[in-house]
């Protein structure tokens, strides 16, 4: 597989804080690959400078065979971008919004119409062609801002968490998209930080933070590489004072503060034990949480933290 993307020790320094440190990634052709993190962890400005829209401090950027960072109009002209937020020309209908994006990039206004038509018959939006832009629901416009950013015919399409804000039914809309250009060989690049999205959808994830990549492999490989045990989260009424000793049907356990995170193989096991440790100490137990084995639960045993 050709390599579509290549970063190497990428940096982007903002002022004392480093939102990049050395990134290191490639990205294979029509792989949908997978930028996974909460916020803050480095994905939009990672996005930001693969599209040319950031600058980065050092190291070197390719995608599609031309550098960022060095040729960042020949770059614009093979990527599409769809933002976090929808920027459309709201006094425009859906399909100027369209026409015009490929008329910049170059395409006669016949092929561009053309494209156009073809695009929004193919993200099921065709009946809202001559509506203006914003008449629509957070899913169509999506969808418009999607079409929008394939009427050049770019070899690499990024997306920045393309489902915030969007009800079940849109974000499904979306994946199903996302699918069905993948299947035509798509080079796609996504953030989230919706674990199930990355899951269901990707075909590799890189799991970031701080900055960093923490890991990275196809998302049953990053499953399998979770903690085996649930992570059993207990909330206390007040911070811990202590230390944990060893429980039974616990394998470790770690104070956080108010909260006590236990790793178990069975949480019929673990729970009473942690439950009744606490209680012992004469603390009140406020909340429980379980989590399974899951690409959260990585993320959780790397980072010590939840991606939200």
């Amino acid at each position: 597989m050709r390599t579509e993307i290549h970063i190497s020790a990428l940096r982007k320094q903002y002022g004392a804080v480093t939102a990049l440190d050395g990134l290191d990634l490639d990205v294979g052709e029509g792989e949908l690959f997978g930028l996974l993190g909460p916020n803050g962890a480095g994905k939009t400005t990672t996005v930001g400078i693969l599209t040319t829209r950031v600058r980065a401090t050092s190291g070197e950027a390719i995608v599609a065979g031309k550098n960022v960072i060095t040729e960042p109009v020949a770059a614009r002209a093979q990527i599409g971008v769809v933002p976090q937020q929808p920027n459309p020309d709201l006094q425009l209908t859906v399909r100027e919004n369209l026409v015009f994006h490929a008329t910049y990039h170059g395409i006669p206004r016949a092929e561009a119409s053309r494209r156009a038509d073809a695009l929004l018959e193919r993200l099921g939006i065709a009946d809202k062609g001559g509506a203006k832009a914003q008449t629509l629901s957070g899913g169509q416009k999506q969808r418009m801002m999607i079409a929008r950013a394939l009427t050049h015919e770019p070899r690499v399409l990024f997306l920045d968490e393309p489902t915030v804000g969007l009800d079940p039914q849109g974000r499904h809309g979306v994946w199903e998209i996302l699918n069905d250009l993948r299947k035509q060989g798509r080079t796609i690049v996504m953030t989230t930080h919706y674990m199930e999205e990355a899951d269901q959808l990707c075909d590799r994830v890189a799991i970031m933070d701080k900055g960093k990549l923490l890991a990275l492999d196809r998302p049953a490989a990053l499953r399998a590489q979770a903690p085996g045990e649930t992570i059993i989260d207990v909330t206390l009424d007040r911070p811990f004072d202590g230390e944990l000793p060893a429980l039974n049907g616990i394998t470790r356990a770690e104070v956080r503060g108010p909260v006590l995170r236990a790793y178990a193989p069975s949480p019929a096991t673990g729970i009473p034990a942690i439950l009744g440790f606490a209680e012992s100490r004469g603390y009140t137990v406020r909340d429980i949480h379980l989590s399974r084995p899951s690409l959260e639960t990585l993320f959780i045993s790397l980072t010590g933290r939840k991606l939200a």
